[in-house]
């Protein structure tokens, strides 16, 4: 037996000797990170530009709340994508001090595919449940997140 398979093999065992709940929590955890691949993750410059395709025009610092992430790393990103083509920044025309952040058509096509590769992957992951299923979870999803 290899490495490889024996630490599969540990892990299952390690798995299966778990109560349920600890069964549970670890199969969200695996979940969760599948969804934020699923949602680009740290790929701020697809999630930036999804965002943009979903928003329209919308102000840098409400981007950078939007996405959670830190002003100086929302600049690092809106440099790539303006250098890129694929977005524009212009000052705000009632507050000069604020820059407006809007897709060209480059950025609108890059958007565009990634929006189909995320519905893609998200029709993939739940085509393993019938639509009985899916309503089945999402009531058990939306009961567990009210506690």
């Amino acid at each position: 037996m290899t490495k490889v398979n024996q630490r599969n093999d540990d892990v299952a065992s390690a798995y299966v000797q778990k109560d349920v709940d600890d069964r549970i929590l670890s199969n969200l955890r695996d979940l969760g990170q599948r969804l934020h691949f699923l949602y680009d993750g740290k790929d701020s410059q697809r999630r930036t530009l999804i965002l943009l395709k979903e928003s329209g025009s919308i102000s840098q610092r409400e981007l950078t709340e939007r996405l959670s992430i830190r002003p100086a790393s929302m600049s690092e990103v809106l440099a790539k994508l303006s250098s890129k083509g694929m977005v524009e920044r212009t000052p705000n025309e009632v507050d000069r001090r604020t820059m407006t952040v809007s897709l060209t058509e480059k950025g609108e096509r890059r958007a565009d595919e990634s929006l189909e590769y995320r519905t893609e992957r998200r029709e993939e992951m739940f085509s393993c449940l019938d639509d009985a299923e899916k309503d089945t979870l999402l009531s058990l999803l939306e009961k567990i997140n009210t506690v």
